[in-house]
């Protein structure tokens, strides 16, 4: 990897970018955040009838007491058929994975779709995940994965390596949706075929693009010095292959760099991960714009982003809430990523024992992506966190907000 940079430019101002689900916050809610982010230090809205925060009690953070491979094989089948484990109501995905394991098994004569149709059905799904429509992803997945083998073998020379390309693409989709429900061992094996159909296919692009659902899922999996590797060895690769002289190859150079940079927060990496950082901030200099090429919603809004996740990884939940006031939420493009960071600011401000800011958040990320909030492990914890951590009006405002989502705390 190139030399790293100085670790905190400013965020550059470029045109918000390309198409792709908009996302947008109404007014209410972008008011509602700013207000969160800014109230800040003071604590002027900190509840003084809140117990202090301590390790005993705080569980907010990645790996903690809520996680899902805690209680073996029945938390396991609870997960495929759907129901509420953890206090989460989650999306069926057995139709998926039976897609996956054995995609012949539902439909005994796949039929085989024209590549044009295929790759509109492919983005789809990508577009339908980065909106966090999860329960229609499932669907244009369950019927995408029985098609892939004919529509491959259909095709010859040029378009069976875009066929290929694309399958790359659907395979990362499948991960992404398995690691969102918790299911970190079926979300490897979706990564290494996603790596495999790259690889096949000859395209450095699709070949990084494919390493970053690789590298979340060996992270998610405990193998986070792997993780930060392949990230770093693979960017390295795409920079030296192609000279990023296409918005699509900076765009997933910048996007695979900050995968590792939270792979080495995870692993308690600071140096790594602000070197990572840096150079994914360059990367989006040299873009110019906050974008989606390749499905990455790569730019420099997208890098402070990460910042703010990195920061509240490494446990610097003021320094997070800090940076996520630097965030123009306008220029966030995508209604996963705008959820994600709100949800980012909830954890922190619960880390930080300013437990209304945190709940007023979570109710801002339900408002943006109803169907993220429902089924992230992350809200599980923070609202369990915040019902034992809070008393009075504010434990029964906490108590009343999970009902909606359906959230057991």
């Amino acid at each position: 990897m190139p030399p790293s940079r100085p670790t905190t430019p400013p965020v550059a101002q470029g045109s918000a970018g390309s198409a792709g689900v908009s996302g947008r916050a109404t007014p209410d809610v972008r008011e509602r955040f700013q207000a969160l982010v800014t109230a800040g230090t003071s604590g002027a809205l900190a509840d003084p009838a809140t117990l202090p925060v301590t390790d005993a009690h705080t569980h907010t953070g990645e790996g903690g007491i809520h996680d899902f491979d805690s209680d073996g094989d029945v938390r396991r089948r609870d997960l495929l058929t759907g129901v509420t484990i953890s206090g989460i109501t989650l999306p069926n995905v057995a139709t998926l994975l039976e897609a996956l394991v054995a995609p012949r098994a539902r439909n005994a004569e796949p039929v085989a779709l024209p590549l044009r149709q295929f790759a509109r059905d492919v983005a789809a799904a990508k577009t339908d995940y980065q909106a966090c429509r999860y329960e229609q992803v499932l669907a244009g997945l369950v019927a995408l994965l029985p098609a892939l083998e004919p529509t491959r073998a259909d095709a010859e020379g040029e378009q069976r390596a875009q066929v290929d390309a694309l399958a790359s693409d659907l395979y990362h989709v499948v991960g992404s949706v398995l690691l969102k429900v918790g299911d970190k061992g079926m979300a490897l094996v979706a990564a290494e075929r996603s790596t495999r159909a790259a690889a096949i296919s000859q395209d450095p692009v699709a070949m990084a693009a494919s390493a970053r659902i690789m590298t979340h899922a060996l992270m998610s999996n405990g193998h986070g010095p792997q993780a930060q590797q392949l990230a770093e060895d693979v960017a390295e690769t795409l920079r030296r292959d192609t000279g990023l002289a296409s918005t699509d190859a900076v765009a997933v150079y910048g996007a695979l760099l900050l995968r590792g940079a939270i792979a080495a927060a995870r692993d308690d990496n600071r140096g790594n991960a602000q070197a990572m950082l840096a150079e994914a901030f360059h990367a989006a200099g040299r873009l110019g714009y906050d974008g989606n090429d390749r499905w990455t919603g790569f730019g420099a809004t997208n890098v402070l982003l990460h910042r703010v996740n990195i920061a509240l990884t490494l446990g610097d939940a003021g320094t997070a809430i800090t940076l996520a006031r630097q965030v123009p939420l306008d220029k966030i493009g995508l209604a996963e990523r705008k959820a994600s960071l709100i949800v980012d600011v909830a954890r922190a401000y619960t880390q930080w024992g300013r437990y209304e800011h945190g709940l007023n958040a979570l109710r801002s990320a339900y408002e943006v992506a109803p169907e993220e909030i429902r089924c992230r492990p992350t809200v599980q914890r923070i609202a369990s966190d915040l019902a034992v951590l809070t008393r009075g009006h504010v434990r029964s405002a906490v108590l009343d907000f999970a009902q909606q989502p359906g959230i057991r705390v």
